[in-house]
């Protein structure tokens, strides 16, 4: 009896192992994710537009298609970059991602409090080169730190009624993704 308990016991453990490591390594080895699939039609550093879902394909897995969308793909090793996005009249938001999909940032307009949605993303090394100004707060210069160098960045626009999807796409085309000019 003891025996079959040990077997029993031994088989959940390593099935526990088998699946935890499963799970940690999938993102990892993946090669049809999200960053993967824009790749071809974003270029880096600079605004693209996501096309509209549709019922039998989508760019990106869970689009809402009430939503407008483009993507930055970037890349931070050259120097950090600068985001500007003028908010809708509905509802905007933008989310950053890493390369392996793991949201790590979000704000929205509301957050934000403003017609613009301004921000600077660098890498923790670039930003502890950075001086320090005592008469600039947070509120003045929005910084986010990227935990790698490369990454997405989703800006979504909300379209509340069909009709009002061009107002959507109009106000995200506008948006700047853009390096840095170091100063």
């Amino acid at each position: 009896m003891i025996r079959w308990m040990m077997l029993l016991l031994g088989g959940a453990l390593l099935g526990g192992i088998v699946h935890l490591a499963t799970i940690m390594l999938v993102p990892r080895t993946a090669t049809q994710d999200a960053y993967s699939r824009i790749s071809p039609t974003a270029p880096v550093n600079a605004i693209a537009p996501i096309p509209a879902p549709e019922p039998d394909k989508s760019l990106t897995s869970f689009m809402d298609p009430a939503f407008a969308a483009v993507v930055c793909r970037y890349d931070l090793s050259e120097g950090a970059i600068k985001l500007t996005v003028p908010v809708s009249q509905a509802y905007t938001s933008v989310t950053f991602y890493t390369r392996y999909g793991v949201a790590y940032y979000a704000i929205n307009d509301r957050a934000a409090g403003r017609r613009l949605i301004e921000l600077e993303l660098m890498t923790p090394e670039q930003r502890s080169l950075l001086p320090e100004e005592e008469d600039v707060t947070a509120a003045d210069r929005l910084i986010v730190e990227s935990p790698t160098a490369t990454g997405l960045i989703a800006v979504r626009a909300l379209a509340p009624e069909p009709g009002l999807m061009p107002m959507a796409r109009t106000a995200l085309a506008t948006a700047q993704c853009k390096r840095q000019n170091p100063s």
